[in-house]
């Protein structure tokens, strides 16, 4: 709730300050008007683009609020799926993503340095037929 609260005034404050920002604009504008600096259609012209900016501002700001409790949301969610889980299948889920990390720390590793990666294959290559025979020595103890 508190990430909430604070992004919520946040937000408030971000518009108060667009609103007095407004506010101060247009007092400048009217006074360089009335200096004769400024047109009064060029001085329209700039209010309008203010507002616009303003109103922009606005609603990213709270497209972010909106996007960040919908996170929130995602995350109170995923808590409580996961308070669900038998402790087996907690067990497979953290496999599961170790093996998911893993993957991307080969991937990266992998666009990182491609010339690397012809040995590593090799390497793999190699453990493959020792493992075999691991494999085949563990089905010759289970048959004896």
């Amino acid at each position: 709730m508190e990430l909430g609260e604070g992004l919520k005034k946040i937000l408030l404050a971000g518009i108060g300050t667009a609103a007095v920002t407004a506010e101060k604009s247009k007092e400048i504008l009217d006074d360089l008007v009335k200096k004769g600096e400024l047109t009064v259609e060029q001085g329209k012209v700039l209010n309008q683009e203010l507002k616009h900016n303003i109103k922009s501002t606005v609603k990213s700001a709270a497209d972010s609020v909106k996007e960040s409790a919908a996170r929130k949301n995602d995350q109170e969610e995923l808590k409580a799926t996961i308070s669900k889980l038998t402790p087996e299948q907690l067990a497979a889920v953290k496999a599961q993503i170790e093996s998911m990390q893993a993957e991307a720390a080969e991937k990266k590793a992998a666009e990182d340095s491609p010339a690397e990666e012809a040995p590593a294959e090799e390497t793999e290559a190699e453990a493959s037929p020792a493992e075999e025979t691991a494999e085949e020595a563990g089905s010759e103890d289970t048959a004896e």
